[in-house]
């Protein structure tokens, strides 16, 4: 219990220290971008019509504390972020917090979704193939991976709306019907959810199922051939008794591991399903800071979260995993 509680507190310094580095990079980043927000904002307002000055300015880097020095706003945005606390967009003058609230749930809500789709088919289906001795069988699911692989989501995404268009007349684009789009959350309001978010979700667990199928097949074939896999069938063990006390118990380490990579990649994928699907989320709202209003706060307090995300769920697999297997509480791995 001790080691457990060490590789524990082990974990959550090493997560803290990677969301401090993040943090940095990410304020440095908004902090090289041409312009500070002072002069963003009054840009956008001098294209409102409104007349801007150098004193206008230079009293509003005074108002936002960008006459500080870097250290000291970096701090102060540190503090402000693990308080989910970001201040104001700066082109939208609204809080962040408030902005992004129920659109970054309902990303993280999809996306993690998908990591969960791609898993419940990959991980019985990849210990089949790699257990099958029918060749049609491992030979189809090959492909199948394969071509999940090589077909990008976004592809998949236009062909599915240009044959929902053709056919059914409906481009199945959004979250929310125009019914239930700004309505308060009901059970109505949920199904309606329901019945949008499926694709999203399939689109984006897509790739990442076919990725997770490789791996698992790969990580099962290996531990196969080897002597104590021999030995249990010897001892009357067969089937998929065998297959999950033994090659895939002792396989599938790594896929805990890579539960972050793989949420990582849905992240990266999900702004340009976005765009395409025209979802209202926190993807949407990411391309909108970043390609068109140049709003560096909002696109950093989006990343941040992310990442975060991200990071919570690496920490929860390492848990999960030292839990599962003695090997890693009593070496400390790091």
């Amino acid at each position: 219990m001790k080691q457990f509680g060490s590789f524990i507190a082990t974990r959550l310094f090493l997560a803290f220290t990677t969301l401090v580095i993040v943090s940095f990079i990410v304020f440095s980043l908004m902090e090289l971008v041409p312009g500070d927000c002072a002069e963003r904002y009054l840009a956008f307002k001098n294209t409102q019509g409104s007349g801007i000055s150098v004193e206008d300015i230079e009293a509003e880097r005074v108002r936002l504390g960008l006459d500080r020095p870097f250290v000291e706003r970096w701090g102060k945005w540190l503090v402000n972020a693990f308080q989910l606390e970001f201040g104001r967009s700066c082109i939208l003058r609204v809080e962040i917090s408030q902005l992004l609230g129920e659109k970054f749930l309902l990303s993280l809500a999809i996306c993690l979704a998908s990591l969960v789709f791609a898993y419940v088919i990959a991980l019985p289906v990849g210990i089949m193939a790699a257990a099958s001795e029918n060749r049609f069988l491992r030979n189809t699911l090959s492909f199948v991976s394969y071509f999940g692989l090589a077909m990008p989501n976004f592809l998949l995404a236009l062909c599915i709306m240009l044959f929902s268009t053709v056919y059914f007349g409906n481009s199945m684009t959004g979250l929310f019907s125009e019914d239930y789009r700004d309505a308060p959350w009901s059970m109505a309001r949920f199904m309606d959810f329901l019945g949008h978010v499926w694709l999203p979700i399939f689109i984006l667990g897509w790739s990442a199922t076919a990725f997770a199928l490789q791996t698992v097949r790969a990580l099962v074939s290996d531990e196969l051939g080897k002597l104590y896999v021999t030995a249990a069938k010897a001892r009357g063990v067969t089937g998929w008794a065998l297959l999950i006390r033994y090659p895939a118990r002792h396989s599938l380490n790594p896929i805990f591991n890579s539960l972050g990579f793989d949420l990582n990649r849905i992240f990266n994928e999900l702004p340009i399903i976005a765009l395409i699907l025209t979802l209202t989320d926190a993807g949407a709202l990411l391309i909108e800071a970043l390609a068109r209003s140049n709003d560096q706060q909002l696109a950093g307090a989006i990343i941040f979260l992310l990442t975060a995300s991200i990071v919570a769920v690496n920490l929860l697999s390492d848990i999960l995993l030292a839990a599962l297997d003695p090997r890693i509480r009593k070496g400390i791995m790091i």
